[in-house]
């Protein structure tokens, strides 16, 4: 009777392992099928498993409405393959560092609800290095998602910004995969720049005025001399007309914490204490532009100055005009800032 007992518990045994390693295999064999895509409106191409759900949409960002595009590949389990392609910041001209901060801290609120629908999910994106690719800014990033942790490539084309994603992958070999198909086409020289005076060198009556009067005085023996000199002064100075750029410095801000209306805690300090002062320029639109540690334990002055970056500020006008501030965001590290 004990015999027949264990003879039956072996079999259901078996049945329970040939059933899960079948679901094993098939889990696995998913990654097996890819395809290579190049979506309509997009820049990019990339290889990732086949069918991904894809989304578009639009969302809020600070009074901006955003353009979103979603392409996702997941499991069960939790490994995730993403791209989120994203649009609709307008950057001034000289402004691409903060065009491309405010892009991160947007995809920081959109994408985190597509993986783990959970509220309470706690989202970190850790810089780790500068990554330019073909010619596009871009960087690397360690990722974290509630529980899931990956890691994260961005970059900034003229038109859009690019995340691509993978998430608890335990396979490398498909991460590598993933991310190394990823292509964007080179980014083209900007159109060089016509100078105001070269135009009008073109285009000078006065000068052809003064030659038909040269010409004249030549072949008129009863022209007045001095007649040259006065065509010569009479030509136009461009230098002396062409209008200086007015450059206006950044008025002095003081300690900025208080006047912040994004002001992210600094990421991946663990249990390090002390405190950290980051010198910052904040540009007429309220983005950090230019920041630096300049006091505080050196082991913590990375996480800080990229903590500072993603701050954004109210404008701050002058008489009616936007003007640049200069001040400094001060670092707690061990207590709330």
């Amino acid at each position: 009777m004990h015999f027949r007992r264990l003879h039956w518990a072996l079999a259901i045994v078996a049945l329970i392992a040939i059933a899960v390693s079948g679901q094993v295999q098939k889990s696995a064999g998913d990654w097996n099928e890819w395809e290579t895509i190049t979506p309509e409106g997009e820049e990019f191409t990339v290889s990732m498993p086949k069918n991904p759900t894809t989304e578009t949409t639009k969302f809020a960002y600070h009074k901006m409405e955003l353009n979103a595009r979603s392409y996702l590949a997941t499991q069960a389990n939790g490994p995730v393959f993403a791209i989120v392609s994203l649009s609709g910041i307008k950057a001034s001209p000289g402004a691409d560092f903060a065009r491309f901060n405010s892009y991160v801290d947007a995809f920081k609120d959109y994408f985190p609800p597509k993986v783990r629908t959970r509220d309470t999910a706690i989202t970190k994106l850790t810089l780790v290095s500068s990554r330019p690719f073909h010619g596009h800014t871009g960087r690397s990033y360690k990722l974290a998602v509630g529980e899931l942790n990956g890691v994260a490539h961005a970059f900034a084309t003229r038109k859009r910004f690019y995340v691509i994603i993978s998430l608890n992958t335990k396979d490398q070999a498909a991460e590598e995969k993933f991310l190394s198909s990823f292509v964007l086409p080179e980014r083209q020289a900007d159109p060089p720049k016509v100078a105001a005076n070269a135009e009008q060198t073109l285009e000078q009556p006065a000068n052809t005025e003064g030659a038909e009067n040269t010409a004249q005085k030549q072949s008129d023996p009863n022209a007045q001399t001095g007649t040259e000199g006065n065509t010569e002064n009479d030509k136009p100075n461009n230098n002396a007309n062409a209008k200086q750029p007015d450059v206006k410095k950044p008025i002095n801000g003081g300690v900025l914490n208080g006047k912040a209306i994004y002001l992210p805690q600094p990421e991946g300090s663990g249990e390090a204490t002390g405190v950290v002062l980051v010198q910052v320029l904040i540009d007429e639109q309220g983005s950090v532009v230019e920041a630096r540690a300049v006091s505080g334990p050196q082991h913590l002055h990375a996480s800080a100055v990229s903590a500072a970056k993603l701050a954004r500020f109210t404008p701050t006008t002058l008489m009616g005009e936007p003007v640049k501030v200069a001040g400094t965001i001060s670092y707690n590290f061990g207590r709330s800032n």
